[in-house]
C-alpha cells in the first residue's frame, strides 16, 4: 500500500511511503536535502515499521522541534492508526 503524508515544520513538503504488511518497501521525500533524504530512505527500506518509528521519533533539526526523520516516524504512526495496526 502506498500513502502520502504532508509534513509540517521541515524543508520537505511531502513523504510518499510504500508499505507491505509491516515492512517499509519505499520512501520518497518531496523537497528537502536530497542526499540526506535518499540516505534515510535507503536505510529504512526493508525495515519493520515499529523499528523505524523507534529509531526516528523525536529527532530534531537545529532549533526546530521536528525533522524529516521525525516526520517519517509520524507518518508511519499515522499509517498504523489509520489501518488499525
Amino acid at each position: 500500500m502506498t500513502f502520502s503524508y504532508k509534513t509540517m515544520g521541515t524543508c520537505s513538503q511531502l513523504i510518499n511511503i510504500t508499505v507491505e504488511g509491516y515492512t517499509i518497501e519505499e520512501v520518497k521525500f518531496m523537497g528537502g536535502c536530497a542526499g540526506n533524504l535518499k540516505g534515510i530512505a535507503a536505510l529504512v527500506k526493508g525495515m519493520h515499521i515499529d523499528d523505524a518509528i523507534a529509531k526516528l521519533s523525536g529527532i530534531t533539526c537545529g532549533f526546530k522541534p521536528t525533522s524529516c526523520p521525525d516526520q517519517l516516524a509520524r507518518a508511519l504512526k499515522a499509517y498504523k492508526e489509520q489501518n488499525n495496526l
